[in-house]
């Protein structure tokens, strides 16, 4: 991802973008962590700590972000509001602190714990 100006270049890695926005999820009530596949038994963990990123897909394409994040919820709590919540804090950080401009958010819930 790559920002020009008249200054210079700005370029921004994937891994940099799926950490604030793993930050800016994990920020948000009722998430319990992020979500990644184990590639040995197809299952969905729980990611906690320096592993956010790995729970986040990233996509560029002409300077406008798709983000997909995979999250675990906590039980009890309203599955809708909570993703309204991730969505606009997500977008609100990113733009913000990058400059990028994002499309589209998808949150897919991967389990609820107690």
């Amino acid at each position: 991802m790559n920002i020009n100006n008249e200054n210079g270049n700005i370029i921004y890695s994937d891994e940099v973008i799926a950490n604030i926005v793993g930050i800016s999820t994990m920020e948000c009530y009722g998430v319990v962590g992020m979500a990644s596949k184990s590639p040995k038994d197809g299952l969905w963990e729980l990611l906690k700590g320096e592993n956010l990123s790995k729970g986040v897909k990233v996509n560029c394409k002409d300077e406008i972000l798709n983000i997909e994040i995979y999250i675990i919820v906590e039980y009890g709590t309203k599955i809708s509001v909570i993703a309204n919540n991730i969505i606009q804090k997500v977008k609100y950080n990113v733009e913000n602190l990058t400059g990028l401009k994002v499309s589209t958010i998808t949150v897919n819930v991967q389990g609820v714990r107690v």
